[in-house]
């Protein structure tokens, strides 16, 4: 008999879909993954197709589980970690969604947002859910597609339609359609999701033209889902850990006391800090929101949410070609002594924290004649760090004890140029773990505690390992230097939109 100590994390992300499979120590054994392609139908609005991330999703499933040269029989569950507010309403009974997936980058909601802030709605939502009212958040996402969908708000009304961020589409899809259900960690993403009474709230509902009919039921992180179809993987197999990708982060980073960060680099940068069983009220626009729920009980956290920092590399090779891989940006970084006064603000989709500014535009400044596709790169780089910058000095108003270190994942944390970077930005070290596939170690790690194949959380914290920590080099008064110019650059697009 195989050993049914695996578990298989699905990491459904912005740009791809990705299934990797943890062993009992916690370590990668096969990884799949698949791109999928991004819709963009109007200025600042983003979709993905359901269709197609379902479908790479069952292909990832499968080739990941031929990779790892094992058969469903050694899978002893599954965990989901997904993109947050991303959002999907679909048919109850034939599980087709009635409109593509509005994605948690698309800003056409941005003026309703707005004027729900006019109206004075602000401080009711803050108070409930931990979020500023914007177009990020799943809820005018989800009226949006009600009132633009023909006859969608009275299917919704009888109980027809299903709303869910894309963990409970995938959830509903797999169990064969038997399950409309989330967790505490995504429903705290849609703006309607009360963070203290751990609840849907009715009067937010009413205020943002949602039934309470499409919503799905809200379980712990590490929860009994449900089972997938067996023709899935030719067996049925549990689902017992979801969580959005920040909150399985900060999970597959052991953040587990009050106080630890860590930040994670993909598509945006997501910045956590962990403040225990009590939720802080933000003074300097960050999140309030829930990292984890275990055993009905949940730890919550600060978030600082910046929109773009891998998709600005992606915008260097897709848009202005002047990369083939993400990977070339290091090599470019070290070519040249400083960005030349070159400065990237990539408001591509609005400024998130600390400024949410859904109308600000991403601009380059300090271009000279001997600026070169190397300075440019390079800003791109510092870009990111910048901005780390401005959640670390807003984290620091509202939880004054100084972090020891931050702890980096994602895809962009593998550029040793720009953990460094980092570090020296921010005065801190930056410890990069031996597992960067934190998300989707997250998302494992919850399953894997409910399945029995992981003990506790401190042997989750134990197991924990630093490939390497990047020290803090740079001189005071250069840092102030550049993270000077990056304010001032951030205000220049800010004036000028």
């Amino acid at each position: 008999m195989p050993d049914a100590g695996h578990v298989l994390a699905i990491d459904q992300g912005t740009t791809s879909t990705r299934a990797i499979v943890f062993d009992r120590r916690g370590l990668p054994v096969g990884v799949a993954r698949r791109e999928f392609p991004q819709h963009y139908p109007a200025d600042g609005w983003v979709e993905h197709d359901p269709e197609d991330i379902w479908r790479d999703t069952v292909a990832v499933l499968r080739e990941v589980v031929a990779e790892a040269k094992l058969d469903a029989s050694a899978i002893a569950a599954i965990g989901i970690t997904n993109q947050r507010e991303t959002t999907v309403v679909w048919d109850r009974r034939t599980g087709e969604p009635i409109h593509r997936a509005i994605v948690w980058q698309d800003r056409r909601t941005a003026d309703t947002c707005r004027k729900l802030v006019e109206e004075g709605c602000g401080p009711l939502v803050r108070a409930k859910t931990g979020l500023l009212i914007d177009a990020y958040f799943s809820a005018t996402k989800v009226a949006w597609i009600l009132d633009h969908v023909s006859g969608a708000r009275d299917r919704a009304e009888r109980g027809e339609l299903c709303f869910g961020t894309i963990d409970s589409f995938l959830l509903h899809r797999l169990t064969g359609g038997r399950v409309h259900a989330t967790d505490a960690t995504n429903a705290s993403r849609t703006m309607v999701f009360d963070i203290h009474r751990q609840d849907w709230d009715d009067e937010l509902l009413a205020l943002f033209r949602i039934p309470r009919a499409m919503m799905p039921e809200v379980l712990d992180s590490s929860a009994e889902f449900g089972a997938t179809e067996p023709d899935i993987l030719g067996r049925s197999i549990p689902i017992t850990g979801i969580a959005g990708d920040q909150q399985a982060a900060t999970f597959g980073q052991a953040c587990f006391e009050p106080g630890m960060v860590k930040s994670t680099y993909g598509t945006g940068c997501f910045a956590l800090l962990n403040t225990g069983d009590k939720p802080v009220e933000s003074r300097s626009n960050m999140l309030t929101t829930v990292a984890y729920r275990l055993d009905g009980r949940p730890t919550y956290a600060l978030e600082g949410s910046i929109f773009v920092a891998g998709a600005a590399i992606k915008w260097l090779r897709d848009g202005l070609g002047i990369i083939t891989h993400a990977s070339q940006t290091d090599d470019l970084a070290t070519r040249v002594p400083d960005s030349h006064g070159v400065y990237l603000v990539p408001a591509f989709v609005g400024l998130g924290a600390p400024h949410w500014d859904p109308h600000a535009r991403a601009a380059i400044s300090g271009l000279t004649l001997d600026a070169g596709p190397a300075h440019i790169a390079r800003a791109a780089l510092e870009a990111v760090a910048f901005q780390t910058r401005d959640l670390r000095d807003a984290m620091v108003s509202d939880w004054p004890a100084p972090a020891k270190a931050l702890r980096v994942d994602g895809g962009m944390a593998a550029n040793d140029w720009l953990c460094q970077f980092l570090a020296d930005m921010l005065d801190l070290p930056v410890e990069r773990p031996a597992v960067i596939e934190t998300t989707a170690l997250g998302a494992a790690s919850l399953a894997g505690l409910k399945a029995g194949v992981y003990s506790d959380q401190a042997a989750l914290a134990a197991a924990w390992r630093c490939d390497r920590r990047f020290e803090p080099r740079m001189e005071g008064a250069k840092r102030a230097r550049l993270y000077e110019g990056w304010l001032d650059a951030v205000q220049r697009v800010r004036r000028g939109r």
